[in-house]
């Protein structure tokens, strides 16, 4: 069984108008919520010290707190112009075609799909109830979390981002891992086309640094690399790992000697056998493909077009979605990923039959212009939007969210 925007942001050169950072901050103070304790005892303890190391990591940073989220999005404009413009709405309209890049392939149709897939979709304002303080909070394969919101896979902070010299490849992890901590859910450590090993394993230093709060994906590489890295991950102390399958479109990035590759069903069925860890498969795009994950015997599945980066032309998620959840929900964790940018992009992904979502660009902006503390406040003020958009179609949990409030 499955574990598991008022206005627009109007952001200038200068950083937000008064009126909309104070309107920010009322939302960002209605939904934070506290991270909820594990299990037993000694879980609790655990994640208690994670969350502090993740705080401490962010003070050490910093030097400062009460970070604003108009600094934090100045810092990533400045960062990484001209790789990200850091726009107001990030469409993917200026950065059509960059692909190094933070833009969508070619023509960048898919990655505006996936805006235009969730943009379809309108709320039920419904307000004659008694659902007064809506339950945020779920667990996924036994890790409690606030909200049902991670970190997308994300990385390449060189020739994705631009910020060789500015921010590293640890620093930027550090960033989306220890927010997400602070925020009280889990981030992603990524494995990139071209990292040897070490690479990977210096990335997985900081998974096993919040041992238990973090976990890690692997690209279509050979099996034996993928054991080979499932064992590493097994060590890190990850509750669950991630293939993002769909990064077989990249085949010809890779470096000579260096493979990605599609995955048979037989190979499928191995991986799922090589660990007791939960494995999921991201980039799931059909019914036919959901159910032959729930076949090969992984955990969970990612509905997701790698973000427009891999194919031209491809659906948005939010229009394959609901037909994948209608023939393998319950039996198998479904997650979702693809232009979720406020708070009601993501009560729209879980009444589609989602059971949490992937975030990928908003946190991107987070950790380079903010670090730990900026993802927070950047999970932290979706979360609010969540609360608001939740009490005003009457859903009381993030775990039955019924597919009757979208028009």
């Amino acid at each position: 069984m499955s574990q598991i925007h008022d206005e627009q942001e109007s952001i200038s050169a200068g950083g937000f108008s008064r009126r909309d950072f104070i309107k920010t901050a009322a939302v960002v103070g209605a939904g934070v919520l506290a991270v909820q304790a594990v299990g037993s005892p000694r879980e609790a303890n655990a994640a208690e010290e994670a969350k502090k190391a993740a705080t401490g990591a962010t003070a050490a940073a910093t030097g400062k707190s009460a970070l604003k989220l108009d600094q934090v999005l100045k810092v990533a404009r400045e960062k990484m112009y001209p790789r990200c413009r850091v726009c107001p709405e990030c469409d993917g309209v200026a950065c059509s075609g960059e692909v190094p890049g933070m833009g969508g392939i070619d023509s960048g149709k898919a990655f505006r799909n996936n805006l235009t897939a969730l943009a379809k979709y309108e709320l039920n304002m419904r307000t004659f109830h008694e659902i007064k303080k809506p339950d945020t909070s779920l667990t996924l394969f036994g890790v409690k979390l606030s909200m049902p919101i991670l970190s997308g896979v994300t990385g390449g902070v060189t020739y994705n981002m631009g910020l060789q010299g500015k921010v590293t490849e640890e620093e930027y992890m550090e960033g989306i891992i220890a927010g997400c901590i602070q925020a009280g859910t889990i981030g992603f450590a990524a494995d990139g086309i071209g990292d040897p090993l070490s690479v990977y394993q210096t990335r997985l230093q900081t998974v096993a640094k919040y041992r238990g709060k973090a976990v890690a994906q692997i690209k279509p590489r050979t099996q034996a690399e993928i054991i080979e890295r499932i064992r590493l991950i097994e060590q890190a102390g990850a509750p669950f790992f991630a293939i993002d399958i769909d990064s077989a479109g990249r085949a010809s990035r890779a470096l000579p000697g260096k493979t990605v590759e599609p995955k048979s069903l037989k190979q499928l069925r191995e991986i799922a056998g090589s660990t007791k860890l939960p494995f999921i498969i991201k980039g799931v795009m059909t019914v036919e493909e959901a159910k032959q994950a729930v076949d090969v015997g992984a955990a969970g599945i990612v509905v997701s077009n790698h973000g427009g980066r891999v194919m031209d032309h491809t659906p948005g998620t939010a229009q394959v979605l609901a037909a994948i959840a209608d023939k393998v929900k319950g039996d198998i964790v479904i997650l979702a990923d693809g232009g979720v940018r406020y708070g009601a992009d993501v009560l729209k992904m879980l009444a589609l039959g989602a059971d949490a979502v992937l975030v990928g660009r908003p946190l991107v902006r987070g950790s380079v212009g903010g670090g730990p503390e900026g993802v927070a406040l950047m999970l932290k003020k979706m979360q609010g939007e969540l609360v608001v958009a939740m009490t005003l179609t009457g859903t009381a949990d993030v775990k039955k969210v019924s597919r009757s409030i979208l028009v």
